[in-house]
């Protein structure tokens, strides 16, 4: 973390500047620069990136004297990097573990948060030309993705695509080679839907060839004709790869939208304990057009004494505003009902 000023004269240009709480937006009588700047800096999640530049980039447009930066280096590292004192903040896609909440709590001297703030849905992303629309089933992605299934007109992909002329290829298969929330997410979706064989794990324990990062597997898939790999739907859509329609637990094919992925967390709960908000929702949804494949970003960060760029930023985030233009990044906004909590979580930290 840098900070070009220390952090109570930060807090007192964010009071001045009128950006404690929920004053958010540009005030006209605000001056336009103040004579010092101040940074911070979170590091994590891939799957984030899109709108984590997204929201940076409108915040300094709001307030030039502020800047955050943020390095996509991955969920595992981001937490690394946040236990470790090297960042004020961590994007993640799954809650930290029994172990690295104690590291990040004594880090903080206090209970260390996750607070959602983004669905990024994971895009079953492929390379068929021919084949526009193609189908699958929780059974034939953990076929797949174990390696049993290993060409594209198998039985099980072809009993998704009646009708449908699957080539007689071999399936190039990419998954994430690094420490990956994505992962994670993705195999605890195929553990609950399809029967996968092994742990969730954040380390890939199936099949295929392993790329690092998000943007490694999205070009792995558009460079390499009759491939598959799963991949976060605003990488996909960037570089317009083909998405897969996924069968959710009612028998409906749904195509990946963001509409369809903020269905899914409809009924989300809240499981975290001592004013932590980690999530946890059904992988089998039934409700009509949801898509089932999904991640929850968080961002986490001290519950007390946190630094007062992260709040402010944070506060930005979970806005109306913040939350209004992430669909035109590939993701999909929080439920209301969730948002309100985290925004009176936010309320409630100092």
């Amino acid at each position: 973390m840098k900070w070009i000023v220390g952090s109570g004269l930060v807090a007192a240009l964010i009071l001045a500047a009128g950006l404690s709480g929920t004053a958010l937006l540009p005030r006209e009588d605000a001056p336009k620069s103040f004579p010092v700047a101040a940074s911070v800096s979170g590091s994590g999640s891939t799957a984030q990136k899109g709108a984590m530049d997204a929201w940076r980039a409108e915040f300094h447009r709001i307030h030039p004297e502020l800047r955050v930066n943020y390095r996509p280096n991955g969920s595992g590292a981001g937490i690394h990097d946040f236990i470790t004192g090297t960042t004020a903040f961590a994007g993640a896609d799954i809650a930290m573990g029994p172990s690295e909440q104690a590291l990040a709590d004594r880090r903080c001297g206090s209970r260390a948060v996750h607070l959602p703030m983004v669905i990024g849905p994971i895009a079953l992303a492929y390379n068929l030309p021919t084949i526009p629309d193609l189908k699958l089933s929780p059974t034939a992605l953990t076929g797949i993705f174990t390696g049993q299934i290993t060409t594209w007109d198998a039985p099980q992909i072809a009993a998704d695509n009646p009708r449908t002329a699957l080539p007689h290829a071999p399936i190039q298969l990419f998954h994430r080679s690094d420490d990956s929330g994505t992962t994670h997410n993705f195999t605890t979706y195929l553990q609950a839907a399809g029967g996968w064989p092994h742990s969730p794990s954040r380390t890939w324990t199936g099949a295929g060839q392993g790329v690092a990062g998000s943007i490694g597997v999205t070009q792995a898939i558009a460079q390499t004709e009759g491939s598959l790999g799963y991949v976060e739907y605003g990488f996909a859509s960037n570089v317009r790869l083909q998405t897969a329609q996924i069968r959710n637990a009612s028998g409906e094919y749904v195509a990946l939208s963001p509409q369809s992925a903020t269905k899914a967390l409809q009924d989300a709960r809240i499981i975290g304990k001592n004013g932590d908000l980690v999530v946890a929702f059904d992988y089998r949804t039934k409700g009509k057009g949801a898509y089932p494949i999904v991640l929850i970003t968080y961002e986490i960060t001290c519950s007390t004494s946190s630094d007062p760029l992260v709040r402010t930023f944070l506060h930005y985030t979970a806005s109306d505003s913040g939350q209004s233009y992430l669909s035109l990044y590939g993701y999909a906004p929080l439920p209301r009902n969730l948002l309100v909590k985290v925004r009176n979580r936010l309320d409630a930290m100092s």
